[in-house]
């Protein structure tokens, strides 16, 4: 089966506490996002990706490309006013629904080469693979009468890319009405009636949203 990838990168950067969207900031000599597109290109050089950026950010991202010379091919899609319909633009600009696409936050540059072949890989025997990680710490739940401990060995963090069969993610576009509800294509596609596999993912994989992740991914990068 034929591989996409859509990269979205519509974040705004509050939590980065920055003037700046957190996937133009610089870390190891370029932006974020530009670390996330060498990555997927270091798995394979051929494979197609697109790019959702907001219609605003067009303009500057062309700029960022000429600024430090960034050549790898990719098509640039205008988002949604929210992530799932940015993922839909995405998705349906593939016009291919024999295929696979692996859908990945601009924002984790450190996304493997051996993670995004698996995450392929299961996705065209299972129909998707969605890559996640068990939780380290002891998490408790917020009840109206205080806290109650739960066992975290039940519980896995999710992360991206999640890939799918295409044709599986359209199908649950065309089904659910109300796409705002949605954080993640995982539990679209669940909240579709199809069953979603989980991958092994990596805790490298930070998506960066803080100060101090930037912190973490540049020395990982480094």
């Amino acid at each position: 089966m034929n591989q996409y990838a859509v990269i979205v990168a519509g974040g705004q950067g509050l939590r980065m506490q920055s003037d700046l969207p957190k996937q133009f900031i610089s870390i190891a000599g370029k932006p974020v996002l530009m670390h996330t597109l060498q990555a997927f290109h270091a798995y394979q050089r051929d494979l197609p990706v697109i790019l959702v950026l907001p219609e605003q950010e067009h303009a500057r991202w062309t700029q960022l490309c000429k600024q430090y010379s960034f050549d790898l091919p990719h098509e640039v899609v205008t988002g949604g006013s929210c992530r799932p319909f940015s993922v839909r633009n995405g998705v349906r600009y593939i016009n291919d629904a024999d295929s696979l696409v692996a859908i990945h936050d601009g924002v984790r540059p450190l996304v493997s080469a051996d993670l995004i072949s698996r995450s392929f890989s299961m996705a065209e025997k299972y129909g998707s693979a969605i890559a996640s990680v068990p939780l380290k710490d002891s998490i408790r739940e917020m009840t109206p009468s205080g806290s109650q401990s739960r066992d975290r060995t039940q519980y896995r963090l999710m992360q991206t890319p999640q890939t799918f069969h295409t044709s599986l993610l359209l199908d649950a576009y065309r089904t659910i009405e109300v796409l705002e509800d949605f954080s993640d294509e995982a539990s679209l596609v669940e909240a579709a009636g199809a069953k979603v596999q989980l991958i092994a993912g990596d805790y490298q994989n930070i998506k960066v949203t803080t100060p101090e992740d930037l912190k973490i991914a540049e020395a990982f990068l480094q």
